[in-house]
Formats: structure tokens, C-alpha cells, sequence
């Protein structure tokens, strides 16, 4: 049965990076219409479509708390309200490590607390609300200016109203890369690796922001161990609801004792088709039976 479908972009990037036109071949090959809308778009009836998903909505960062009542207000969303909200917000790590998963260490400082700074070692501060490479900064905590610069960087964000997220660096990143594996409809269906981020010259632009970095991506078998965290981080994220998730991406980096999550991703992950051959139909075959 034919519907017409939703994939929510955003008026800075309306047809996304092409990461979704794998995607929308496959759910047009099954007979539907697809139509790429940007969620910030005024004016829009969302019941109109027989399912909207989250794809390339990479500004909300900047605009969360109108993201946040347009996640709220859209029918037939996937994934569903209920997951993204809180997903927006970095700070589920937190709740992460508190169920036992293997997290990398994070410290929050919401504005008004000063963060709590290594004596030693690389460090980063970001905000928990946030994409890519934007608002992290980078320290070193054995240069005796790094402290200073560090809670120079933490006022700042601290003033524009962001909790601030400090973590260790883990070098592991400039050599393994990160390990992302992606589940559809609750089941893994491939990976793929993260190399260090391009330089700054490669950051996409509009209207003079940087809306993402371009990263340098392989495909990447995981390890057991890896594959074995990322099940057991889904698990947790999928508990209790009715359905399966309908896609979750889950981004690991090598620890000193094991794979540890650097983010667990629910709203608008690219999910790098074009790296894993069937992915993109699986996916839509996935959206095509919640919609029949």
C-alpha cells in the first residue's frame, strides 16, 4: 500500500548530505512517496504523512527548545517523542553509567557550578547539547596555561546557557577511529569507522555556520567485544517500549579495560548507507511495515 512519507531535514540543509538518497531510492522502489521536509519549515501539516523520521534536522542544536515542541507536536514520529527528547541532551550519559554500561567518564557542569578539571592528562569540555566537532575544546593538563584557558572556555559556554560535559581525550581516536554500529528495527545491521576529523577547511557551511564536518568514513567489521557493548547499550535505550526502535547508531571508542560509548544516538544519526550493501532497503522495509 502506498503512503507518503516524511524524511525531516532542516531549512539550513533541506535535501541533508545525500546520506538518505540510498534511503528514499528504496522506499520509492516499494511504491511510496517520500518527500524531504525540513522540520523547521512554517506552514506544515505533519498528519499529512503516514510517518515522519528524523533524518538530517542538524540545527536543532541551536534552536532545541523549538526542536523540542515540534518532536512533541509531530504524529506518527520516529524515532518517537519519547525517546528523542531526552536524547538531545548529553546528560543520558550519565544515566548510561548508572545502568552499568561501560561509558567514557563524564562530569556535568550545568551553569553556575564550576567543572571539576583533571590534574593530569588531555581533557575535553563541550557542551551536552551539541553536534559534531562545535563548542569542544581541547586541553592539556600538563601546560600551565590549560587551566585557565579551560574555565575561560567552560564561562563561555556557561554564558549562552549550556551545561558543560568534561571528559578524558582518548587518544585512541587518532589511531582506532571511533567504531559506530547501527541498528534497524532492532537489530544490528552494520558498522562503520570514524577516523579523526577533517580539518577545519572541510567544515560545511550556510550562511557563514559550520552545520556539520565532513568525517572520514570506512566500513568496519566490529570486534565481539564491541558488538557485545553495543547490544547491551540497545537493550537498554529499547526497554519497555512498544515497538523496537526503529534505527539507533552507538559510537565506541577502545577504553583501557574495553569498548566504552562515546554516544548513543536517537534523533538524526547519519546512518552511512552507502558502507554497507542492503542497508538502505532494510530500513526501508522496516518504515514500510510500521506505515501498512
Amino acid at each position: 500500500m502506498s503512503s507518503h512519507i516524511a524524511l525531516a531535514s532542516c531549512l539550513e540543509l533541506p535535501t541533508g548530505d545525500g546520506d538518505d538518497l540510498p534511503l528514499v531510492q528504496s522506499l520509492t522502489a516499494l511504491g511510496h512517496q517520500v518527500s524531504m521536509v525540513p522540520w523547521d519549515q512554517p506552514g506544515v501539516d505533519w498528519s499529512a504523512y503516514a510517518a515522519t523520521v528524523i533524518r538530517a534536522t542538524w540545527n536543532y542544536t541551536t534552536r532545541r527548545d523549538d526542536f523540542l515542541a515540534w518532536v512533541s507536536s509531530v504524529p506518527r514520529l520516529y524515532n518517537p517523542a519519547s525517546v528523542v527528547l531526552p536524547n538531545t541532551d548529553k546528560a543520558y550519559l550519565s544515566a548510561l553509567a548508572d545502568a552499568g554500561l561501560p561509558v567514557v567518564p563524564t562530569q556535568l557542569a550545568p551553569p553556575g557550578i564550576e567543572p571539576k578539571l583533571p590534574e593530569y592528562g588531555e581533557f575535553v569540555l563541550k557542551p551536552s547539547v551539541g553536534a559534531g566537532s562545535r563548542g569542544v575544546g581541547r586541553f592539556d593538563a600538563s601546560l600551565p596555561e590549560a587551566h585557565q584557558q579551560a574555565i575561560e572556555h567552560a564561562e563561555r559556554l556557561h554564558a549562552a546557557g549550556r551545561t558543560v560535559l568534561v571528559q578524558p581525550y582518548l587518544d585512541a581516536v587518532d589511531t582506532a577511529g571511533e567504531t559506530a554500529l547501527i541498528f534497524l528495527d532492532g537489530v544490528f545491521s552494520h558498522a562503520i569507522r570514524k577516523g579523526p576529523m577533517l580539518r577545519r577547511e572541510t567544515r560545511h557551511q550556510v550562511d557563514g555556520k559550520a552545520l556539520y564536518v565532513e568525517e572520514n568514513i570506512t566500513a568496519r567489521e566490529p570486534s565481539q567485544a564491541e558488538l557485545a557493548v553495543a547490544e547491551r547499550v540497545f537493550a537498554h535505550a529499547n526497554a519497555g517500549l512498544a515497538e523496537n526502535l526503529l534505527y539507533a547508531r552507538i559510537d565506541l571508542l577502545p577504553g583501557p579495560d574495553g569498548p566504552v560509548v562515546v554516544e548513543l544516538e536517537l534523533v538524526e544519526p547519519s546512518l552511512f548507507f552507502r558502507h554497507a550493501d542492503g542497508a538502505a532497503g532494510r530500513f526501508a522495509a522496516a518504515i514500510s511495515a510500521r506505515v501498512s
